[in-house]
C-alpha cells in the first residue's frame, strides 16, 4: 500500500446488535451478495464521522473529499475505499473513535476500504487534560492520528485565511496523486 494507507483486512465476522450509542455498531457487513467487489471509488477521500459533530462537513470543505457521515462508504453509491474517521477530543469523541477503530479491526466495513488515519478536532482552546492525552496515545498505537488545533473562526461559520501547518498535512496526506502534483 505505497500510499501511507492502512489496509483493513474483512474477516467472516457476523454483526452483532447495535449498540445505542455507537453509530457504526449496526453496520457490520457480511460477504453476501449485496456487497459488490470492488465497488468503493479509488478516487478522493471520504471522512467518515465517529460520532455526530465530530466535523466531517469541515474537513470536506475545507479540504474536499466526501462527507459520508457516521458509517461506511457504500459500494453501491461508488463512495471513495480511502478514508479518515473524524473525532472531536472530548472523552465522548475520543471513546466514539475508539468504537469505530474497534469495529474495523473486526472487519466490520466494505471490502476494500482502507483507513488512512484518523483525525482528532480540538473540542475547545487549550491544552488537553492528561486522561484524554493517554487515550490519544493508545489511538496512536492503532493508527495513524492527526490532531487539528481550535480554530476560532470556524465556530462562526468562516474559513480560515489560512489553513494551518496541521490541515495542510492533512491536505498533502489525503490529496490524490493528480492533486498533489498540482500543488507541486
Amino acid at each position: 500500500m505505497g500510499n501511507g494507507s492502512v489496509a483493513v483486512r474483512r474477516p467472516g465476522v457476523s454483526a452483532g446488535r447495535p449498540g445505542h450509542d455507537d453509530p457504526l455498531a449496526g453496520l457490520a457487513y457480511d460477504d453476501g451478495p449485496a456487497w459488490p467487489r470492488d465497488g468503493l471509488s479509488e478516487k478522493g477521500i471520504g471522512w467518515i464521522g465517529a460520532h455526530g459533530g465530530a466535523g466531517t462537513t469541515t474537513l470536506a470543505g475545507l479540504l474536499g473529499g466526501t462527507d459520508i457521515g457516521c458509517r461506511w462508504p457504500d459500494p453501491a453509491l461508488a463512495e471513495p475505499a480511502r478514508v479518515m474517521v473524524v473525532g472531536r477530543t472530548d472523552l465522548a469523541g475520543l471513546r466514539a473513535v475508539s468504537r469505530a477503530l474497534h469495529a474495523l479491526r473486526e472487519g466490520r466495513h466494505p471490502a476494500g476500504m482502507r483507513l488512512v488515519g484518523v483525525v482528532l478536532i480540538a473540542d475547545a482552546p487549550g491544552r488537553l487534560p492528561a486522561p484524554l492525552l493517554g487515550r490519544i496515545r493508545l489511538l496512536r498505537s492503532i493508527a495513524p492520528v492527526h490532531r487539528v488545533p481550535w480554530i476560532p473562526c470556524l465556530r462562526v461559520g468562516a474559513e480560515p485565511k489560512r489553513l494551518g501547518r496541521q490541515l495542510d498535512r492533512i491536505a498533502a496526506l489525503v490529496a490524490t496523486p493528480t492533486e498533489a502534483r498540482r500543488r507541486s
